[in-house]
């Protein structure tokens, strides 16, 4: 492969990447390297605004003072901690399962847990909007991955009728997805789950801390905790913090242990680490009502733009705005950032051709007057472009 030719390609179908470097610290707004105009973040994923709680980050600084910066090895060797044990336990009460295994990322949670449960003569039904690190664990395993059409249960039942009695099956969806902000039938899943006699793996990454009566996420809210054979989840979203986890039984915790790679070969999350994911759950534990302010927030930011004649679909905190053009969709992105908008335009590959997108994360960090500052400008940058 030519890299230039390669970039040059990418360039000018207006898919390049690039980082842009943002300055943050706490108690000020981030703005752009070498600028000095703050910005309100659009793109985040820190929902609960809980990456700058002071609760989380005295809970982070009590952990390294205490523990000191790094676990030093991976938890099989020597880098097995107890207050690895604690979050992990923390974490299986919360989503109502036996026990816990915490991994360095979501990517690597999603790279170790789907290989090691699924090979060769497996079969693996994955809904065709899911997020890349699960796509990629579909392929590293080296089953038969069959892809059904987003959120259609009607093309999964006959799939899985069709492909009755050759493998041990795998469903695997997300419970909240990532760049569209719709939600998974997920009694539906359970049913063809249990009528088909599949495992099902929940991706919570951005359910969690959000719904359900104590902030477990979507599964808890559907009451099918102890339905869901696997519930896969992360820090460094709603929790604010960084890492990544999976709970079930204390059999498949076992086993993964034993067999997830991404989890025996890598260095153990570091002690300020853990101290800032446990903080954010005594947080979300004693606030059992932050969820329902963002989805209130969010909801609100719908009713503005609406009435501006923009509509998007979602019933969550993330809110795709459909533009179809890359290109268009970067302009778009460089006029909102000029006016102190930081949003992200998601272009192919990370959403399908031809539905390039602004997608709006609305936090806790953002007022109703940015929310509405916000809509109005949408509509204004939007006729202009027409």
């Amino acid at each position: 492969m030519d890299p230039l030719k390669w970039l040059t390609q990418r360039q000018q179908q207006g898919n390049l990447r690039c980082l842009r470097p943002l300055v943050r610290s706490l108690g000020r707004p981030p703005c752009l390297a070498g600028s000095q105009r703050p910005c309100l973040d659009f793109s985040s994923n820190d929902y609960l605004a809980l990456s700058t709680h002071s609760q989380v980050i005295a809970r982070s600084r009590q952990f390294l003072e205490e523990y000191g910066a790094g676990s030093g090895a991976a938890r099989l060797m020597s880098g097995d901690l107890d207050l690895h044990h604690q979050l992990e336990e923390e974490i299986a009460r919360l989503k109502g399962q036996e026990a816990t295994l915490l991994f360095g990322s979501g990517y690597m949670a999603n790279t170790g847990i789907i290989p090691a449960l699924m090979g060769r003569q497996d079969l693996i039904f994955s809904d065709r909007l899911n997020h890349a690190s699960i796509v990629d664990g579909c392929l590293l395993s080296g089953a038969r991955l069959v892809r059904f059409r987003h959120n259609d249960m009607d093309h999964l039942a006959a799939l899985l009728e069709q492909k009755k009695g050759r493998g041990q099956p795998l469903i695997v969806v997300e419970s909240l997805y990532s760049m569209d902000g719709d939600k998974a039938p997920l009694l539906e899943l359970v049913r063809l789950k249990e009528k088909y006699g599949c495992l099902l793996l929940v991706d919570e990454a951005h359910a969690t801390g959000i719904f359900g009566a104590s902030g477990a996420g979507l599964v808890e809210e559907a009451g099918i905790a102890g339905q869901v054979d696997l519930v896969m989840g992360t820090f460094g979203k709603a929790l604010g913090s960084y890492g990544a986890y999976v709970a079930a039984s204390r059999v498949w915790i076992d086993f993964l242990l034993n067999r997830a790679r991404s989890f025996i070969y890598s260095t153990a999350l570091p002690p300020a680490v853990i101290g800032a994911s446990l903080g954010a759950l005594e947080v979300v534990k004693a606030n059992p009502g932050l969820g329902g302010q963002l989805l209130a927030r969010a909801a609100f930011f719908k009713k503005c733009l609406a009435a501006h004649n923009l509509t998007v679909e979602s019933d969550t905190q993330i809110m795709p705005l459909l533009i179809g053009s890359s290109e268009t969709a970067m302009t778009l992105a460089a006029h909102l950032g000029a006016a102190g908008f930081f949003v992200t335009a998601v272009r192919p590959p990370t959403v399908p051709e031809n539905t390039a997108r602004l997608r709006f994360s609305v936090t806790l960090h953002h007022s109703e007057d940015d929310l509405a500052r916000l809509a109005a400008l949408l509509q204004s940058v939007l006729a202009g472009s027409a």
